[in-house]
């Protein structure tokens, strides 16, 4: 079985933090995004190759990323784009790297920014026992949050219904970007393209693959978190945390009080200050503050100053209501 784990998007909603970083290098805890996903595909001895598919813009920082690390699977497959319009779409660039790779083996591809609380094992489990397209599920108990992705109907784990961000979703159940297909059925992506369906969202591919397919799908309920804007990056290291603080050895924290999920990186200094719910990088100094659900880029300093919900850049100088980049 192979394994592609998409990771080429340019994450515009968390800017400026990912301007220059790709958001699966985040820090959740003690490891990034997307280790979780790399170290479960790593144990899974079924699975022979990973494709890790980005885009030109990170493609140097994801060989770094992986040359550096203990994982041996991981690959990298590259489309040529460097921008978001010149994106071709999650299922455009799948298509590709099956071509580009020559794949011919059953399928797993997962979101390089899904945060799950299932190993990867357990759903390759459920694909080998359903022999059919498979996808994993999780009810996000809210029908508003549910337009924003691919709604799943269910007649025991076969999916009889999938609709892609849907106007008025019937249920709260949806389909978080986490599949697996037949190596028979991988032909049909080029079919599906070829028709001028939507080569953006995977889900309109499952919905057109659905009415074709048998199709089935793996629900869990524990924890799932899509991280593509800041609440859901900060809601994901609360969840890593769960309520604690993590402060690297090489930090210095004094006089300052610090109340849930705060995680301080190498090299920060805070003195003097209050922080809350936020994740500071390394090497930021922060003096006589008040900062709380935020997250701070390395090599920031910031004196003086109250304020929450913010994304500070790196290397930033605000003091006293100053700003200078």
């Amino acid at each position: 079985m192979k394994a592609v784990v998409l990771a080429g998007g340019y994450a515009t909603r968390l800017w400026p933090i990912t301007k220059n970083r790709p958001k699966m290098f985040l820090p959740v805890g003690s490891g990034t995004v997307i280790d979780e996903i790399f170290d479960d595909l790593e144990d899974d001895s079924r699975i022979d190759e990973v494709y890790v598919s980005t885009n030109e813009r990170f493609a140097d920082e994801f060989r770094e990323y992986l040359a550096d690390s203990a994982f041996e699977k991981p690959q990298l497959s590259v489309e040529e784009t460097y921008g978001e319009t010149e994106k071709f779409g999650v299922v455009g660039a799948l298509a590709q790297l099956v071509t580009r790779e020559e794949i011919d083996d059953d399928l797993l591809v997962v979101a390089g920014d899904n945060l799950i609380s299932f190993h990867l094992s357990e759903f390759v489990d459920f694909f080998e026992s359903t022999g059919a397209t498979s996808l994993a599920a999780y009810d996000v108990d809210s029908r508003e949050r549910a337009k924003s992705y691919g709604l799943v109907e269910l007649d025991g784990n076969r999916v009889v219904d999938f609709q892609e961000k849907p106007d008025e979703p019937r249920s709260t159940l949806v389909s978080i970007a986490c599949y697996a297909f037949p190596a028979d059925q991988l032909p049909l992506l080029d079919r599906y393209l070829d028709a001028d369906n939507n080569p953006d969202e995977p889900g309109w591919l499952i919905e057109w693959l659905q009415e074709r397919e048998r199709v089935c799908a793996f629900t869990f309920d524990e924890a799932w978190f899509d991280i593509g804007s800041p609440e859901s990056y900060l809601s994901a290291v609360a969840w890593a945390l769960d309520g604690e603080c993590m402060i690297h050895e090489d930090a210095e924290v004094r006089n300052t009080v610090l109340g849930e999920n705060v995680q301080v990186m190498a090299g920060a200094r805070l003195t003097d200050s209050t922080v809350d719910n936020s994740v500071v990088f390394p090497n930021v100094t922060i003096h006589n503050g008040d900062i709380r659900r935020s997250i701070i880029d390395q090599s920031t300093r910031l004196e003086d100053l109250d304020f929450a919900g913010a994304l500070i850049g790196a290397h930033t100088t605000i003091a006293n209501g100053s700003d200078d980049q």
